[in-house]
Parts: C-alpha cells; sequence; structure tokens
C-alpha cells in the first residue's frame, strides 16, 4: 500500500456530480462562478483548496474552488486521470492550480525520471491550453514547486528522493514555468523556511493554511474584473 495513498481521502468522486469546496449543490437560478481548479497529489487532495475557498471568500471574490487532487499520483498517473475524467472539459476552470512531483521521487516503483516527469508535465499543460471554455479562453497555469521530503519512509522515500527534488524535480518545473510564462508559486521555498510547517510528506494543519496563503497571495493580483470583489468593480 502506498504511503501518501493511505494517509488522505479524496475530495473528489468522479461517481458524483462536481460540487465545489463551498459544498453542496448549487442552486440553477444564479450563473456558477469562474472556477478555480486545484490540480495534483494528496498533497492538494489534503485540504488546502478549502482554506483557499476561505481566503477567497473573506476577500469578497467571487469564484468555485474545486479540489481534483488525486492522492498518491504521479505525474504520468494524474496525466492518465486527466485523460480519463475530462475534468477540465467538466469544470470549464478559468485558473488551474498545478502542483505535481512529490511521488515522481519515490523510491519504489512510482520512480519517474526526470525526463519522464518533463513530459508528463508537457502534456499536462497541453491539455489545459488545448481546451476553450465557453467564452472562448483558456484556462490560465500557476504552476507550483514541490516541498522538500523532509523524512525518509523505508519502501517509500529515501536520501535520493530528497536530494532529487532539489537537483531534478523542481529545477524542471522553474524552467517550465520561466519558458511557458507561468506564474510561479515556490511551496519549496516555504517549506524549507518553515520545516515546522512540514513533519513529513504531507504538511500538517498550519502547513496547508500556509499553502493555501502562498496561492492567494500569487493569484489575487491576476484575478481579472469577473472575479474581483463587487465593491472594486468600475
Amino acid at each position: 500500500m502506498r504511503v501518501v495513498r493511505g494517509v488522505l481521502v479524496s475530495a473528489f468522486a468522479l461517481a458524483l456530480p462536481l460540487a465545489g469546496c463551498r459544498g453542496g449543490a448549487q442552486s440553477s437560478s444564479p450563473p456558477r462562478p469562474p472556477v478555480v481548479l486545484c490540480a495534483g497529489d494528496s498533497i492538494t487532495a489534503g485540504g488546502y483548496p478549502w482554506y483557499l475557498q476561505r481566503r477567497l471568500d473573506e476577500a469578497g471574490y467571487r469564484l468555485e474552488v474545486i479540489n481534483a487532487g488525486e492522492k498518491g499520483n504521479t505525474s504520468g498517473e494524474y496525466l492518465g486521470f486527466l485523460r480519463r475524467s475530462r475534468i477540465v472539459a467538466q469544470t470549464n476552470p478559468r485558473w488551474v492550480l498545478l502542483q505535481l512531483g512529490t511521488n515522481d521521487v519515490r523510491s519504489d516503483d512510482d520512480a519517474t525520471s526526470v525526463e519522464r516527469f518533463r513530459g508528463n508535465l508537457e502534456a499536462i499543460l497541453g491539455i489545459v491550453a488545448g481546451h476553450r471554455n465557453p467564452d472562448g479562453s483558456s484556462p490560465r497555469v500557476l504552476l507550483a514547486t514541490i516541498p522538500p521530503v523532509p523524512v525518509e519512509i523505508a519502501g517509500h522515500f529515501n536520501a535520493a528522493s530528497r536530494l532529487r527534488v532539489e537537483s531534478e524535480i523542481n529545477p524542471a518545473i522553474r524552467e517550465i514555468a520561466g519558458r511557458r510564462q507561468l506564474a510561479l508559486v515556490d511551496t519549496h521555498e516555504l517549506f524549507a523556511a518553515r520545516p515546522d510547517l512540514l513533519p513529513g510528506v504531507h504538511p500538517n494543519e498550519k502547513g496547508y493554511r500556509a499553502l493555501a496563503d502562498a496561492w492567494y497571495d500569487t493569484l489575487a493580483p491576476l484575478l481579472g474584473v469577473l472575479e474581483r470583489p463587487a465593491a472594486t468593480k468600475q
């Protein structure tokens, strides 16, 4: 059994109608707010999208945050999930927040070479870029580095896993973000500076709050007129 898969229960189930982090079915009368799709592995599934929704609500933004994290997924597995689920086409997101790579540095059969990781990430970004929302726009992507791996877990993460985060995966993410001109959220820097927020492979509750704050701080300045608080609209 995978360590990452065994810890958290995914908040997203394909067999059920899609619902945002607000919870419950939406009324048919008001139009659906613009969607922020949070894509990634169990670090996403674990709960930061809920805190992000709360931050946006408190600031008066009209956005629906959807948690599309898939626990235990490598970049290749998440690419397969996107193709099978067609979650991008189903939700028509205005924004996609993408963080993948922790499971790619595992020491077991999930270990993914940096070359394959790059190819998977490029393919994921291609799916998002190739989608057209009903208004003709494509989703905008925010890309994140992955946190450090602070502990060794026998059979799953070892010293080589920790080194690969800094020497292979995050450099690849930074290069792709720069070349594609994507906003980058440096979660590695966040947790390296605050190791108390990352006791293991997953953040603690304060860590998830800090992760949500990091996404919010990068996303909020990029939001357009449709997402801004009503009080600031012209």
